[in-house]
């Protein structure tokens, strides 16, 4: 999502059930879906992925989640946000995103260390260092 990058791949693991793993999927699919300036679509799974390349295994439902605002920070805040609110409605929910060759699992039931991931996670994806204050005010 960062200045053209890749888009983020969502997945939402359900201990091997497919059809649970399918709903879910479809259920954040349709949560994210109705945010502007976020594309959201489903990964074909069909194709092998690249070799080296993470991706989703046989028979699992990824999305992808990109966006259409020019500047990534605030697009990526918005899009971890949200994926915190859905997987916050039901606590044994867990979303894993991907970007690149990181990865982060945002749960239902997130504690002080598992935030503090998340942050560094969004830091490193978007190529910032730390939290700057939003106006120029000195």
């Amino acid at each position: 999502m960062r200045d053209g990058g890749s888009p983020w791949t969502l997945t939402v693991p359900a201990g091997g059930d497919t059809l649970r793993q399918e709903r879910l999927t479809r259920d954040l699919h349709d949560s994210l879906r109705r945010t502007d300036d976020l594309v959201v679509g489903f990964h074909d799974t069909a194709g092998a992925t690249e070799t080296g390349r993470k991706g989703t295994g046989v028979g699992e439902v990824a999305l992808w989640a990109a966006t259409t605002a020019a500047v990534a920070r605030p697009a990526s805040q918005i899009l971890i946000t949200l994926i915190k609110e859905w997987c916050a409605k039901e606590r044994h929910r867990t979303v894993v995103v991907t970007v690149g060759d990181d990865s982060i699992e945002i749960t239902g039931r997130p504690d002080a260390a598992q935030e503090r991931l998340v942050r560094e996670f969004q830091h490193r994806v978007t190529g910032d260092d730390g939290p700057e204050p939003d106006d120029g005010a000195a």
